[in-house]
């Protein structure tokens, strides 16, 4: 699936990945390949995303890697729209 993070002030991830484990207000949730259509709010937490593509090197001090190998993206909260194995996560 296709996965965008975008922050207020720039692009922080636009690249085809496996998965993405977001923290919705009900509690953490993952999205894979084909998942159904869905539009979430998110709570401050961490993206989790797992694949391989590179990080831009402007990120890499905003990222971490987590041992389980997924990227870790900070968020204060934001909203997610997936659709047609494209998610778009509008981050704080």
């Amino acid at each position: 699936m296709y996965l965008e993070i975008v922050s207020p002030e720039k692009v922080l991830l636009s690249a085809e990945v496996n998965s993405v484990t977001v923290p919705g207000v009900e509690g953490e949730f993952q999205m894979l390949n084909n998942h159904a259509p869905i539009v979430s709010v998110l709570e401050k937490g961490f993206v989790k995303v797992d694949g391989n593509f590179e990080i831009p090197k402007n990120l890499k001090a905003e990222v971490t890697k987590a041992q389980d190998g997924k990227w870790h993206f900070p968020i204060k909260g934001g909203v997610l729209e997936m659709k047609n194995n494209k998610a778009i996560v509008l981050a704080d």
